[in-house]
């Protein structure tokens, strides 16, 4: 497949194309989530669908594989934790297959299950700890629970972290209760990680220091991490795939680097929209648009082709939390009825 470059004003075309020609192939090649070559996949759910009341969890699937972080992000409300509370086997699905490091979701909740929980280290967004506790006493109950407890481990986190062991779990504020969760989660050594809101209460320093952790962790090429976060700046960072959901349902699962890296916002004003129709680049409704005051934004597949064919529009770099936005809450952009006029509602 041959790429061509395009220039654009905010990158150096060598290093920029390159990155891009790298990850167009990507996109035509394997699709995302597919494992590495010979390395099974730490979590392969497909179908998941859960019936609460008026709340279904319909048709998610969630794969991660050996050294890769997978953003998980949506509204509150959207059925993470449910999905989360399914992948432990906490919750029992409806319907849907799958399996977190080999073992049939079926059996998660069963004796086989309770060996692969060895493997996993959670971290929720609830302390799941007696509240008057010491944190120092946590280590002589885990060996209770994980046979490859590393008290060492636990009490050499809490050294680097700034927890004084002597406090009770109820003393600590959000912040430190989430640094002794991920101590808690990683002193028995796991192979797959699960976190929900692991970074939320954190300072900026204190949560630049867990995510180098957490990216150390993968670093191996044997670890992964499926975590939910709705700080998707942290997984702008960090992730290399990102899985949205909302009201129960998939709304995208792709590649970081897609989003950041090739994906932009191009900043319209009304008569755009009628150059954007001309181009003959995009289908009706391919492209998303939201309206502000000042303009229109649209999102583009790819801001480099974009500021190529229509270099009078500026285009900007997008982030987890801009696709997310557009895709959440962005009109589909009928290009058809700009091609003429330029006016009228994209809605």
């Amino acid at each position: 497949m041959t790429v061509t470059t395009p220039t654009h004003p905010d990158a150096p075309e060598q290093g920029v194309g390159a990155r891009r020609r790298c990850l167009t192939a990507d996109m035509a090649g394997d699709p995302v989530g597919a494992a590495p070559a010979g390395a099974a996949p730490l979590i392969d759910a497909h179908g998941l669908t859960k019936r609460y009341g008026d709340f279904t969890l319909s048709g998610i699937d969630v794969t991660v594989n050996p050294g890769d972080i997978v953003g998980f992000i949506g509204q509150n409300g959207a059925g993470k934790t449910t999905t989360i509370k399914t992948l432990l086997g906490l919750v029992t699905p409806q319907s849907g297959t799958g399996t977190v490091l080999g073992t049939p979701l079926g059996q998660m909740s069963r004796q086989a299950g309770n060996a692969v929980k060895e493997r996993i280290g959670v971290v929720l967004d609830t302390i799941g700890f007696p509240v008057a506790m010491r944190v120092d006493a946590i280590s002589s109950l885990m060996p209770h629970c994980y046979a490859d407890w590393d008290a060492p481990m636990f009490d050499r986190m809490l050294r680097e972290s700034g927890i004084d062991g002597r406090k009770t779990v109820q003393s600590l504020s959000r912040g430190m209760g989430m640094k002794m969760s991920l101590a808690v989660a990683l002193s028995h050594h796991p192979t797959l990680l699960i976190l929900d809101e692991a970074t939320a209460g954190l300072d900026p320093m204190a949560r630049d220091d867990m995510l180098d952790l957490l990216r150390r962790f993968v670093d191996d090429g044997e670890h992964g991490i499926l975590m939910s976060s709705h700080i998707t700046s942290d997984l702008d960072r960090i992730a290399d795939r990102v899985i949205c959901i909302d009201g129960g349902r998939m709304v995208f699962d792709e590649s970081k680097d897609t989003i950041t890296d090739i994906r932009g916002i191009a900043r319209c004003r009304e008569r755009d929209l009628a150059a954007i129709a001309s181009s003959g680049r995009y289908r009706p409704g391919e492209l998303r648009a939201i309206r502000h005051d000042y303009g229109i934004d649209v999102a583009v597949p790819d801001r480099f082709a974009f500021a190529k064919h229509l270099p009078g529009i500026p285009v900007d770099r997008m982030t987890i939390d801009d696709y997310m936005h557009f895709m959440l809450k962005g009109d589909r952009l009928m290009v058809e009825e700009y091609r003429s006029a330029g006016k009228g509602d994209p809605r």
